[in-house]
């Protein structure tokens, strides 16, 4: 068993306190919050866990081994780099970092001291993608050809970040777990229709080598909630509903054929397949305890996490050019290009 420190509980915190103790692998020593009313109210919950203002508290405590991080995305780095500085091993927040840069010095610092940094991507987690990525790995699916998302609802609209930065980030964090190879360039476009606020509305492009193309559409604008996306392959393609109560993949034998005539180099005909659609059974454990439970054999065995930092680097790295990308009306950046010199460039 490991004892976690956690700094936040706003939105996602509660959460993460709840599962920590449902989680026979971890223990919550102690949560850190700005506003006094949140600590009241979990320390009627949980009497046994200390609460603080200050969350220099945590990492000052010998007791705990590791640090959650359930802030905004700004404080992120700042906390995340004084809890590895201060020996603690950090579980941070979708998306890690506000910056490449940033997220480059916690992976040298945590390697450097020889700590695990793990990246809430919680849906890697869940039955649902597990599944799926055992579906793409087996090559069941053949090649893949796109992945098509579409992630949208009314609110929670967020002051610190665009919509991309909200949601997206859950399609670019199953992407990088489910897909064989990593984008090489990408294009946005978004819209921002509240004043001052940031771009509520969005469409992401990204294009592999291969002959593989992704799209995920965001918007906290929509009339009604839709967690939909649709995987196609040569040989069968997924639509996953996260929203579906049940059966929540489904896999469709269907598809076209290529075929040449011989009489004719130039002549080709496309014939269409059509067979069974099945559900496969699924893990049901709760995504965010499984993870947990991943984070604290990680921290026992000094193992990389699934979500580790350099896959909460390639996220962020994707939405650093995807914004950069937005404010240029949907230019095309490559993501071998430095984002930072891109965006420079363009201001």
């Amino acid at each position: 068993m490991i004892n976690i420190g956690v700094i936040g509980y706003g939105y996602w915190g509660p959460n993460l306190v709840r599962s920590m103790f449902e989680a026979a692998e971890t223990n919550v020593v102690a949560v850190s919050d700005m506003r006094e009313e949140r600590l009241q109210l979990l320390h009627t919950r949980y009497p046994s866990v200390e609460v603080t203002t200050d969350y220099r508290q945590l990492l000052a405590n010998p007791l705990i081994d590791a640090i959650a991080i359930a802030t905004p995305v700004h404080a992120h780095y700042e906390l995340a780099m004084q809890a590895l500085q201060s020996g603690k091993h950090v579980l941070v927040e979708k998306p890690m970092t506000s910056s490449s840069e940033q997220a480059l010095r916690l992976i040298d610092e945590a390697d450097r001291r020889q700590l695990i940094l793990q990246v809430d991507h919680t849906f890697v987690y869940t039955g649902a993608v597990r599944k799926i990525k055992d579906l793409v790995t087996s090559g069941k699916l053949g090649d893949i050809y796109y992945y098509d998302s579409t992630r949208i609802n009314l609110g929670l609209f967020q002051r610190d970040v665009d919509v991309i930065w909200d949601l997206a980030v859950h399609d670019l964090a199953i992407m990088s777990y489910v897909l064989p190879t990593s984008p090489c360039a990408v294009a946005a476009t978004g819209i921002n229709h509240v004043s001052g606020g940031t771009e509520n509305l969005a469409y992401l492009t990204m294009f592999f080598e291969e002959n593989l193309i992704a799209h995920v559409n965001v918007n906290w604008l929509s009339p009604v909630k839709i967690r939909r996306t649709l995987i196609g392959g040569s040989k069968q393609m997924i639509v996953y509903d996260d929203m579906e109560p049940s059966e929540k993949v489904k896999i469709y034998d269907k598809g076209i054929t290529l075929t040449s005539e011989t009489d004719s180099l130039y002549k080709a005909l496309i014939s269409y397949r059509s067979g069974d659609m099945f559900a496969p059974q699924l893990d049901v454990s709760e995504a965010l305890k499984v993870e947990l439970q991943h984070f604290a054999h990680c921290v026992e065995t000094g193992s990389a996490p699934i979500t580790s930092g350099l896959d909460g680097l390639q996220v962020v790295r994707i939405l650093e050019s995807a914004s950069c990308s937005m404010r240029q009306r949907g230019k095309l950046i490559e993501l071998e290009a430095d984002p930072l010199r891109v965006c420079a460039g363009a201001a």
